[in-house]
């Protein structure tokens, strides 16, 4: 990830099933951007992980807070994106 190459849904959805396995009930490649994190069957601890998996892969520092903050999908890959590219 990097300013011109943005974190994707794609590599949130890779990065969330490596977290916190995949529940079979929940369809990760369906239209998720507005779905809440707990509707997708993600508690905090798992939220933590994935936090935790991008800050490592893509060298962007993310609080522990991002977790409260981010209640959606496509909050968290603003929030990513938003802090990679210091907007």
């Amino acid at each position: 990830m990097t300013a011109d190459q943005p974190l994707h849904l794609d590599d949130l959805r890779r990065i969330l099933r490596a977290s916190a396995g995949e529940d079979d009930s929940v369809d990760l490649d369906r239209e998720i951007l507005d779905t809440p994190f707990v509707e997708l069957g993600f508690d905090s601890l798992a939220l933590l992980e994935t936090v935790s998996r991008i800050s490592r892969e893509y060298a962007v520092t993310l609080p522990d807070e991002v977790v409260e903050s981010c209640d959606t999908p496509r909050s968290l890959l603003d929030y990513v994106n938003r802090t990679a590219t210091g907007v």
